[in-house]
């Protein structure tokens, strides 16, 4: 990928003032890093830059970048985005959030927005966990874990697979990073800006509050994928995936969706329309 080689901007240019909340450990910190360190490698403007978010720990992010931010509700954070892409397409857009607002309340817009393939870049930091609610198992939990005392003999329930759902429903960009490999995660979020679709981005962020056992995430990580344009190809690869399996995954040529354009109105025309 071609990157500017002036440095006008650094990944410090992209953070606000505010100091995350994040519980000691979290792998949001480094996602975050990652983010503006993405940003700073692609030398873009801050001002051309808008992130939007949903609810959960995750879904901070827009509040700590120094870049537009919208936070909006839980879930509705890629309905938004497709709105702000579509009218301003000069804008990258980002989108931040986590399992549970992304997989479960936002489940059936993530599967559209993998339809329409508008060119957004969403970032999943999955911990599968509600972290924000002290610890309830989320869409992407184990069927046994029993660590919440609303679920103490687990759910009993098939965890959700987001990168096989991406791939079925038409995502043109998937790959997967571990929050405590900063340089490959950074890699992933630079391909996914630059690629022109909807660029889907799973990324295991451990919450050691709820989920201690998840440190041994760096342990259990393995560089595995290659990017491939061939999806019988890539659900090969995802039926033999354990769930620790990073690299880019999928990168396809569909065409973005991009509008119809159509000349801008002003607000006197508008009103003649509605004018009875």
């Amino acid at each position: 990928m071609d990157t500017l080689a002036s440095n006008e901007y650094v990944a410090q240019d992209y953070k606000s003032d505010l100091k995350p909340v994040w519980c000691p450990g979290c792998g949001d910190y480094s996602v975050i890093a990652s983010i503006t360190k993405a940003l700073a490698e692609l030398q873009l403007v801050p001002e051309e830059v808008a992130f939007v978010s949903g609810i959960g720990c995750s879904s901070r992010i827009p509040a700590y970048s120094a870049v537009y931010g919208f936070h909006g509700v839980h879930g509705r954070a890629l309905p938004i985005a497709t709105g702000l892409k579509m009218a301003r397409q000069d804008l990258t857009v980002l989108v931040a959030g986590g399992d549970g607002d992304g997989f479960s309340i936002g489940g059936n817009h993530f599967m559209h927005a993998c339809r329409r393939n508008v060119d957004l870049t969403y970032i999943v930091m999955d911990n599968s966990v509600y972290g924000m609610t002290k610890g309830q198992a989320s869409p992407t939990t184990e069927a046994d874990w029993g660590g919440s005392k609303l679920t103490p003999n687990g759910t009993g329930l098939l965890p959700f697979q987001p990168l096989e759902i991406a791939l079925s429903a038409g995502a043109s960009f998937i790959g997967r990073a571990f929050s405590g490999q900063p340089g490959e995660l950074t890699r992933q979020i630079c391909e996914g800006i630059h690629h022109k679709g909807f660029s889907f981005i799973h990324v295991l962020s451990p919450c050691v509050t709820y989920r201690p056992e998840q440190r041994a995430y760096k342990d259990r990580v393995h560089q595995e994928w290659q990017p491939t344009a061939d999806r019988t190809e890539a659900f090969r690869k995802l039926l033999d995936d354990d769930g620790f399996s990073t690299g880019i995954l999928y990168k396809g040529t569909k065409p973005a969706f991009v509008p119809e354009t159509a000349e801008r109105a002003s607000f006197t025309e508008i009103e003649a329309q509605f004018a009875v």
